[in-house]
C-alpha cells in the first residue's frame, strides 16, 4: 500500500485545507520558530480542530497514513514544528492502545479535537530498553496511584495545559506507564533553548518530586510488554520528518541550478539522484505505514528510519554546495534544514541506537 493509499486517506480536498492552515498559522512564524524559539502552539490546535487528528471510524492503518502526511507535510515547512506534532502523535498512540477506559474516553477526545496537547517522555525508556541507559525515574506505590521521583533531561512539546507519557521503576521487577499533566504539583519545568536548532519545540528539563499520580492516569500496569506495542508507531510517525527534510532540499538544489553560469552541474551530487533515491524511500515508508501488520515488521521499519536519516544528512549537505554563500546565512532555509537533520539523526532511537539494533 503505496502512493494510492496516501491519496485515499488524504486527498485533494483536505490536502487544500491543511495548505490553509499552513500558510495561516506556520508558514509566517517559520524564521521566529528558528531564531527566537517560538512555539506554533495555535498550528497544532488547529490541525485537531479542523479533523485531521480525529480517529472517529478510521481503521489503523488510515490513522498512521494520515498521520504520517501531516507530519511529513509540515515539515516541508518547518520540522520544528513537525517534531511538535511527532510528540503529539506518540502521546495520542499511548492513549489510543492503552485499556485504561478513562484516558481513552476523557482524555484522548481533548487531545484529538484540539483542546490540549500530547508528549513523549519515552526517550530514556526507549534507551533503557535498548540497554543504553538507566531509568531515570521511580515509584512508590501508595493510596490511589503513585508517587514519581526523578528528572528527564529534556522532553518536548510541553506547556502548561499539555501531558506526557511517562515510564518508572516501581520495584526491581516492574516498571509502569503514566500519563502526566504538565501542571501537576511538585513537577517543575525548566526551559532548555541553547540548542543548535529546534530551540521552537517547548522543550524542558522534569524534575519530579514526589509528584502523585492517581490511578485513573495509568497507561498500563506492565511497562515492559506495553512499550513493544508502541514502539512501531514511535519510530514510524518519525521517517516523515526526514521526509520533508529531503524533498525540500532538493527543490533547494534545483532552485540553484542556474547560478554562476551552471557552475553547480559539476557537484558530486545533483538533485535526480537524491530525487531517485526519495522516491524509492518514500515508497518503501508508506508500504510500511500501509501494512495492517506493522508489530511484524519492526526491522524493516527501523532500517527505513537510518536510511532517512542518512539520505536527510546527505541532502542538506548538497543543497549548502549547491546554494553556496546564500546558504551560510545564519537564518537561511538551507541552513535551518542542516541543523534539523542533525537533530534527526540524533532523535531517539539515534543512528547508533538504530545501528545497534539492526547489527543483533
Amino acid at each position: 500500500m503505496g502512493e494510492k493509499a496516501v491519496s485515499m486517506v488524504f486527498g485533494a480536498p483536505q490536502s487544500g485545507q491543511l495548505d490553509d492552515l499552513i500558510k495561516a498559522y506556520l508558514r509566517p512564524y517559520v524564521k521566529k520558530i528558528d531564531a527566537e524559539a517560538y512555539y506554533a502552539k495555535d498550528y497544532l490546535l488547529a490541525l485537531g480542530k479542523n479533523g485531521y487528528l480525529a480517529s472517529g471510524q478510521k481503521s489503523q492503518v488510515e490513522m498512521l497514513l494520515g498521520g504520517a502526511m501531516l507530519v511529513e507535510e509540515t515539515a516541508k515547512t518547518c520540522m520544528t514544528t513537525a517534531f511538535n506534532l511527532w510528540c503529539h502523535l506518540a502521546s495520542l498512540t499511548y492513549l489510543r492502545m492503552t485499556d485504561n477506559e478513562y484516558l481513552r474516553q476523557e482524555v484522548l477526545p481533548l487531545l484529538e479535537n484540539g483542546e490540549c496537547l500530547g508528549a513523549t517522555g519515552l526517550s530514556n525508556p526507549m534507551k533503557f530498553y535498548a540497554g543504553l541507559e538507566k531509568l531515570h525515574l521511580k515509584a512508590q506505590r501508595t493510596d490511589g496511584g503513585y508517587v514519581i521521583c526523578g528528572h528527564l533531561g529534556a522532553v518536548s512539546n510541553l506547556g502548561p495545559d499539555h501531558w506526557f507519557g511517562i515510564v518508572a521503576q516501581a520495584d526491581d521487577h516492574q516498571r509502569i506507564m503514566v500519563y502526566v499533566p504538565c501542571n501537576a504539583e511538585r513537577l517543575e519545568l525548566i526551559p532548555k533553548a541553547e540548542f543548535m536548532g529546534l530551540n521552537g519545540s517547548s522543550t524542558f528539563s522534569c524534575k519530579f518530586d514526589m509528584v502523585f499520580i492517581p490511578d485513573r492516569m495509568l497507561i498500563a500496569q506492565d511497562a515492559d510488554s506495553f512499550v513493544p506495542r508502541i514502539r512501531p508507531y514511535f519510530v514510524l510517525y518519525q521517517v516523515p520528518l526526514a521526509l520533508g527534510i529531503i524533498s525540500e532540499s532538493i527543490r533547494g538544489i534545483e532552485q540553484a541550478r542556474n547560478r554562476q553560469f551552471g557552475c553547480n552541474a559539476y557537484l558530486r551530487v545533483q538533485a535526480d539522484e537524491l530525487e531517485q533515491e526519495f522516491r524509492e524511500l518514500r515508497e518503501r515508508f508508506y508500504q510500511l505505514a500501509g501494512s495492517p501488520d506493522l508489530a511484524d515488521l519492526v526491522k524493516e521499519l527501523l532500517r527505513v528510519r537510518l536510511d532517512a536519516a542518512y539520505l536527510a544528512l546527505k541532502a542538506v549537505q548538497a543543497c549548502m554546495l549547491h546554494q553556496g554563500g546564500a546558504a551560510y546565512l545564519r537564518y537561511s532555509d538551507a541552513s535551518r534544514r542542516l541543523r534539523e537533520a542533525y537533530f534527526f539523526a540524533n532523535l531517539t532511537p539515534t543512528v547508533k541506537h538504530l545501528e545497534k539494533l539492526l547489527s543483533t
